[in-house]
């Protein structure tokens, strides 16, 4: 399950995405329009442009605003920036694999064997989408919706 502070992550990327390209945005519009705890939004935006995701302008028309196309964001790195493994088990973990103290040979144990498969499929699902993708997807919905 994605934690809360990914969720948000996500869902202010879309909203910046969706911005005319580098037009920065505050973070109490963010906050409001995606329904966001602002100091909660604050340190999310740090992680974000600390990542080399956004970037920020201050002052009088300043904001955050994303640093690269929306189509070069893939959603496993955002995930992983919050959230850490993107794996069910931690002996099939790329980036933090452990072994699993109670696994006797990993070579043949069979629940590894299948959450490697799944975590190789999210993987490589997460990273084909993007924040453009999202919005096309969510453009799709819409467009499903009025028929």
């Amino acid at each position: 399950m994605l934690s809360k502070k990914t969720k948000y992550a996500i869902n202010a990327l879309v909203y910046l995405a969706k911005q005319p390209e580098k037009s920065p945005v505050l973070i109490s519009e963010i906050a409001q329009s995606e329904h966001i705890p602002q100091k909660f939004l604050e340190a999310i935006l740090l992680d974000l442009k600390n990542a080399g995701i956004l970037n920020s302008k201050k002052g009088k028309g300043g904001g955050y605003y994303l640093i690269k196309p929306a189509d070069q964001v893939n959603i496993a790195d955002v995930m992983r920036l919050f959230d850490g493994a993107i794996a069910y088990l931690p002996c099939v973990s790329y980036k933090y694999y452990e072994r699993c103290e109670e696994c006797k040979d990993e070579e043949v144990c069979g629940i590894r064997d299948l959450f490697s498969e799944v975590r190789a499929v999210t993987v490589k699902l997460l990273k084909e989408n993007s924040l453009a993708d999202i919005i096309r997807r969510e453009d799709a919905l819409l467009n499903e919706k009025k028929i």
